[in-house]
């Protein structure tokens, strides 16, 4: 089995926010694979299905960003998951607008979904797309900035990174981490 969680604040005031591209990267996977990601289960929706003979989760926390490791950790004890069969997909300050890193471990690097998930699973190493949304005009508030829409003109480069992120989660589930970010990580 499978597994994607996408991390982002629940609610329609958040819906189009920074803060949830890895909402926006489930919605589009469960568009493309035609799943159903409505079922509550361990404090998030969840949608299974088959995917290229593969079983996949789609999973978006409800536990608000901060606290996505709560969700996570209880879907991995509840599914008797593996951690290595995952991927967690969320926004990146430190990456540019439109632009993905995969990573397999590393810091929270001040992002608070991550910190909540490395403190619930306890390590640093799990498989990760990170979503560019640049950084804020310096003076502006970092929390209001993850918080609010993307402009009109970053659209196209916001629907392109989750077309990407998109096709990247798609060629992992045949194919190793590794080999997933050597292909995805331009």
């Amino acid at each position: 089995m499978r597994w994607i969680a996408g991390l982002g604040n629940p609610g329609t005031a958040y819906q189009g926010t920074r803060h949830n591209v890895g909402f926006m990267v489930i919605d589009e996977l469960a568009r493309r694979w035609g799943i159903n990601v409505t079922q509550s289960k361990c404090k998030a929706l969840i949608g299974e299905g088959n995917v290229q003979g593969t079983k996949v989760v789609l999973i978006k926390p409800m536990t608000y960003m901060n606290l996505s490791g709560e969700s996570v950790r209880a879907f991995l004890d509840y599914f008797k998951a593996n951690l290595e069969d995952g991927v967690v997909v969320y926004d990146d300050l430190d990456t540019e607008i439109g632009k993905l890193r995969l990573r397999y471990q590393g810091s929270a690097g001040g992002h608070n979904g991550i910190k909540s998930l490395i403190s619930h699973l306890g390590t640093q190493t799990f498989d990760r797309v990170r979503m560019g949304i640049s950084r804020p005009q310096p003076g502006m508030n970092i929390a209001d900035y993850v918080l609010s829409a993307f402009p009109k003109s970053q659209h196209e480069q916001l629907a392109s990174m989750i077309d990407a992120a998109c096709d990247a989660i798609e060629y992992r589930l045949k194919a190793p981490f590794e080999e997933t970010m050597a292909k995805f990580n331009r």
